[in-house]
């Protein structure tokens, strides 16, 4: 008889690398712990057999058997016992009472009891207050109090219920480590993992490799967490993400609350939105499911893409809003924002997109620049058709300025302006209300032919390859074409006109410039 079958104790250290420690810890400990050796006695039996088939120094127990080593006792029907050797073989419903809490049931036993291992086989069962544990093959080590099986287990805790090829119980503990094809499932989700450690009493369950948690409503991956199952919460610390059909959240480490769809993501936050081709990033956020809103902070920028271009937002603060099917509704960004598309930038203070109808709305000094045109107004508001700028209204005191030459600057002026987009380029503009311009009249080669001013109460301007066309000036206009040398400079500027191409972003990085850096380069604008 061998207690413990060296060869497939080795093989399985050899073929589970990771799982060394533990094993080590389980077998080991005995050299340590195993010094003060006890008698296994057997203290009831129906019948008495001696077979020296069997051994010559084994006797063979019969019916209701009771063998006890310190205050262990073990049950079964029948029973070999090896006095000399100070072990047995027990078979047919097999029972180890370790104590109060602690019982173990099987078809077959293997006991040394010098080392104080129990091996046993078939329908084995562990209980353990509220924890049920099944296999066909268990390792139990009265030293240590731990359970090894190799080949396959089930462990059934109040509404959670593990299964794995190898796992191993601290019992003082009341903690599992399981390892190879993982899988933890409860009421509210599923859990797949390749090594996880899991506390019966406080029900939490660590990961230390791959792993997966599948619900009704998202899907949950990391390398390295926690997942308490008791009260629905995960802390995720590797390469955590969480998606859904709409949404795939990224960051360095992720707390999420199950049970309120809520959670915190920190460090390189990413958010992806598949149905709106949105992007945002960062390094903090928080998100609450049903309430229907998030918000992310700290370097942070949106991306919104098509087929040809992408569009990179940056402010201090993002809000995303959407409804009960996890659909994206409407982002605001709040302080300092800044945008960059390669035929359109601009800046204001705050920004809301709405989903529902396609259109940006810049509030608070807002700013637009599309090719050689600078337009500001109260406030602007843009409509995207098909991912493409399809026109946008400005809204009091709107103002266009383009640069005509170093010093010049042809200048469009009124109330309200709405201006219309082709292919994502300017093409015609409509000024209504106390219009007003100046434009310098050249011919092809450059030449400087005069200096239109002209006012009207409603115009209209035809926009090509970013430089107007020609005006049509509607209700009462009047317009008079003066030298260059009839006019002093200050009558060539509208009132209200400032030149801030400074602002401007040249390139997506310059979304994120301070604005301390941005007064700098200031005095460097003119020359642009």
């Amino acid at each position: 008889m061998m207690v413990i079958d060296k060869i497939k104790t080795k093989q399985l250290v050899i073929r589970y690398g990771q799982y060394i420690l533990l094993l080590f810890a389980f077998f080991s400990m005995n050299m340590v712990l195993a010094q003060s050796k006890s008698k296994v006695f057997f203290e009831q039996a129906d019948a008495f057999k001696f077979d020296k088939n069997i051994g010559e120094d084994v006797q063979r127990l019969i019916g209701h058997v009771i063998i006890r080593q310190d205050s262990t006792l073990f049950y079964c029907d029948s029973a070999w016992l090896n006095d000399k050797a100070n072990s047995f073989e027990a078979f047919s419903k097999v029972h180890i009472h370790v104590n109060d809490t602690v019982n173990v049931f099987s078809d077959r036993l293997i006991y040394n009891g010098n080392t104080k291992i129990a091996e046993l086989f078939d329908h084995v069962k562990l209980l353990d207050k509220n924890t049920v544990l099944t296999t066909e093959h268990l390792i139990y080590n009265r030293i240590t109090k731990t359970a090894l099986y190799d080949a396959g287990g089930k462990i059934v805790n109040k509404e959670n219920t593990l299964t794995s090829v190898i796992g191993l119980y601290f019992t003082p503990i009341r903690t599992f480590h399981f390892r190879k094809d993982v899988v933890l499932v409860n009421p509210d989700n599923e859990t797949y993992s390749d090594t996880l450690i899991y506390n019966t009493n406080t029900e939490i369950a660590y990961f230390t490799g791959p792993t997966v948690i599948r619900s009704e409503d998202n899907i949950i991956y990391t390398e390295n967490g926690w997942y308490d199952t008791k009260n629905d919460l995960s802390k995720l610390n590797e390469r955590p993400r969480i998606s859904n059909m709409e949404q795939i959240i990224e960051a360095d480490s992720l707390y999420y609350n199950n049970a309120l769809s809520s959670g915190i993501a920190y460090g390189r936050v990413h958010i992806t939105d598949t149905v709106h081709n949105m992007i945002i990033e960062g390094n903090y956020g928080e998100f609450w499911d049903k309430r229907g809103k998030a918000f992310i902070t700290d370097s942070v920028m949106a991306i919104t893409y098509d087929e040809t271009d992408s569009l990179y937002i940056h402010a201090d603060t993002f809000w995303v809003y959407f409804d009960k099917e996890r659909q994206a509704k409407m982002m605001s960004a709040y302080f300092g924002v800044r945008f960059f598309r390669n035929n359109l930038q601009g800046k204001c203070d705050s920004l809301v997109y709405r989903m529902s109808d396609s259109t940006i709305h810049l509030y608070r000094e807002p700013i637009l620049w599309s090719g050689k045109n600078q337009l500001t107004a109260d406030s602007i508001s843009i409509t995207i058709v098909k991912n493409e700028v399809d026109s946008l209204v400005m809204y009091n005191s709107a103002f266009i300025i383009s640069r005509d030459s170093t010093d010049t600057f042809n200048q469009i002026k009124g109330k309200n302006m709405v201006a219309y987009f082709k292919h994502n380029e300017l093409a015609s503009i409509h000024v209504d209300g106390n219009a007003q311009t100046v434009y310098f009249v050249r011919e092809d080669d450059g030449y400087l032919i005069g200096i239109n001013l002209a006012e009207a109460s409603t115009m209209q301007i035809r926009v090509k390859d970013n430089e107007v066309q020609n005006i049509s000036y509607q209700s009462s206009p009047t317009e008079t074409m003066y030298p260059q040398d009839k006019l002093s400079s200050k009558q060539t500027v509208l009132k209200g006109f400032i030149w801030q191409n400074y602002l401007r972003p040249k390139k997506k990085e310059d979304i994120f410039k301070h604005p301390e850096k941005l007064e700098i380069e200031k005095e460097k604008s003119v020359k642009d």
